[in-house]
């Protein structure tokens, strides 16, 4: 036994001693190297040797940098993402977590140098998040101003067994752009956006500034009638449901609506439901703050994916000009016609605006919803109206039974009372907002029903007298409209038959003359 383990011991002390010489020689070799071959070469050499290790080996590795050039690598950002929710789960794992001010949840990453083990329809995959320090350098990355690319550059190593290599080309790596577009998507805040005109003539993308989108705002709070607020649901349900189906049938993907009605009829409310229930950001497109066709075209192309484009009022936003630019009727050309020429060319046309709707510039972005508000239906030009380009009109009404029961709901927590019988014949013959119904039963406390609901009822009964009032005057109006314009009848008709008279006097006249 004590000579078996000698020998034993003998044999461990030679494969170390092997060992070390073997890791002597290869430090003594990589020393010549780097002090006397030139660089070229020695790359040249680990290449080569790296080649042999790779060419016998049955693994594979794919190297995910995080920048291609100067623009971010778009799997490098969805791996991010998608391991943070692996690594999460993990208990072997150093993570990063973070939570930006007003953001929903905690974002979760993998630390620098961590391995995470993923698994794909029985292949297994080895991430590593590889991070090298570099030389500071004075470079500067546009594309990201959060960058570490100044000390640092990081990517990530996939190892898996190379006989997948097009599994994870074809169906792995899209998965992960996937999954990883649904985690952003669910953990992100929706976001307004409006024009700052100081940097229209810049970088488009930051001629939008970004606030976070704080309206409360759901279809399940939101005052208008159920059977609207079904069909508009279902609708919104169905056109993010359809991106094949658009694709198919050869047309953008996009959707138009058109909120009409007066004012205080819970258009923006809409806008805030709908952005809310999808999880779109909004774009608040001022259009008096831009000058012409080519800086609309340059703003929207700047906006993102998964959006909702907003032009309130259109009907008063800006006075659209003519849709094909008309040559001056004049022929000679003074300096007030040249400048106003140069003015015109300056100018946001119908046609312009119309071609970002529904011409071709509207099929650069996928997933987007345009919304005009108007107060005026009336005033708008027929064109901005058919099927393609404002799909759904909604008519945001007066408020109804139905939307007050969930106006007293929101507010006051109640869903039947001995007044609402009172109030809902009140509703329907006179005509209030959702607003103004808000406004009085915010006028006392939410535990006085009875003494909230009273105020309604006054208001109420005080608003169907000043319509009846009204009315009152518009016939007397109405009326002496009539009377007047009898009046006048009459005074025209007696005219009439005098100057008659007098021409027949006058003829006979000149007949006896």
């Amino acid at each position: 036994m004590a000579t078996d383990s000698e020998s034993n011991l003998s044999t461990a002390k030679t494969i170390i001693s092997a060992v070390g010489s073997a890791a002597a020689t290869a430090m003594l070799v990589k020393t010549i190297a780097n002090e006397y071959l030139p660089d070229d070469l020695t790359s040249y050499i680990s290449g080569g040797i790296r080649y042999l290790f790779t060419r016998f080996s049955s693994q594979m590795i794919m190297v995910v940098d995080e920048f291609d050039g100067l623009v971010s690598n778009d799997i490098y950002d969805a791996a991010v993402i998608y391991l943070g929710s692996k690594g999460s789960t993990s208990n072997n794992c150093r993570l990063k977590v973070s939570r930006p001010e007003k953001e929903k949840s905690i974002s979760v990453a993998v630390d620098r140098n961590e391995q995470i083990d993923d698994e794909f329809d029985g292949v297994k995959i080895k991430w590593v998040s590889v991070c090298e320090k570099v030389e500071s350098r004075n470079f500067h990355n546009p594309r990201n101003l959060n960058s570490t690319f100044r000390s640092e550059i990081r990517w990530f190593e996939l190892n898996f067994h190379k006989k997948y290599k097009k599994k994870i080309i074809e169906s792995y790596l899209p998965y992960v752009l996937k999954e990883a577009e649904a985690m952003k998507n669910l953990k992100k805040s929706v976001k307004i956006y409006t024009v700052d005109p100081g940097e229209m003539y810049g970088n488009m993308s930051h001629a939008w500034i970004p606030v976070n989108l704080d309206h409360p705002s759901n279809f399940e709070t939101l005052a208008m009638d159920s059977d609207l607020k079904k069909t508009i649901v279902m609708d919104l349900k169905r056109f993010v449901s359809r991106r094949e189906y658009y694709r198919k049938v050869g047309k953008a993907w996009k959707r138009g609506y058109l909120l009409y009605g007066p004012p205080g009829t819970g258009k923006s409310s809409l806008i805030a439901a709908m952005a809310n229930h999808l999880n779109f950001d909004i774009y608040d497109l001022e259009l008096t703050a831009i000058d012409s066709n080519s800086d609309l075209r340059r703003l929207l192309l700047a906006t993102a994916n998964r959006s909702i484009l907003v032009v309130e009022d259109i009907d008063c936003a800006v006075q659209f000009h003519e849709r094909a630019g008309e040559a001056p009727s004049s022929s000679s050309s003074s300096p007030s016609d040249s400048e106003e020429s140069n003015d015109k060319k300056n100018e946001i046309t119908l046609s312009g605006f119309l071609n970002f709707v529904d011409g071709l510039w509207s099929s650069c972005g996928d997933e987007r919803i345009i919304i005009f508000t108007t107060n005026h239906k009336e005033k708008l030009d027929p064109a901005l109206l058919r099927p393609g380009r404002m799909d759904m009109h909604i008519h945001m009404s007066y408020c109804t039974p139905c939307g007050f029961k969930t106006l007293v709901h929101n507010y006051l927590d109640v869903d039947d009372h001995k007044s609402f019988e009172e109030i809902e014949e009140l509703i329907r013959s006179v005509e209030v907002t959702p607003a103004e119904v808000a406004e009085q039963l915010l006028k006392c406390d939410e535990d006085d029903v009875d003494m909230a609901l009273s105020g309604v009822i006054s208001f109420l009964h005080e608003r169907r007298k000043e319509k009846e009032e009204a009315n009152i005057e518009k016939e007397e109006n109405e009326e002496a409209n009539i009377k007047k314009e009898t009046i006048l009848s009459k005074e025209l008709l007696v005219n009439k038959l005098e100057t008659v008279e007098e021409n027949m006097l006058n003829n006979e006249d000149t007949k006896t003359t």
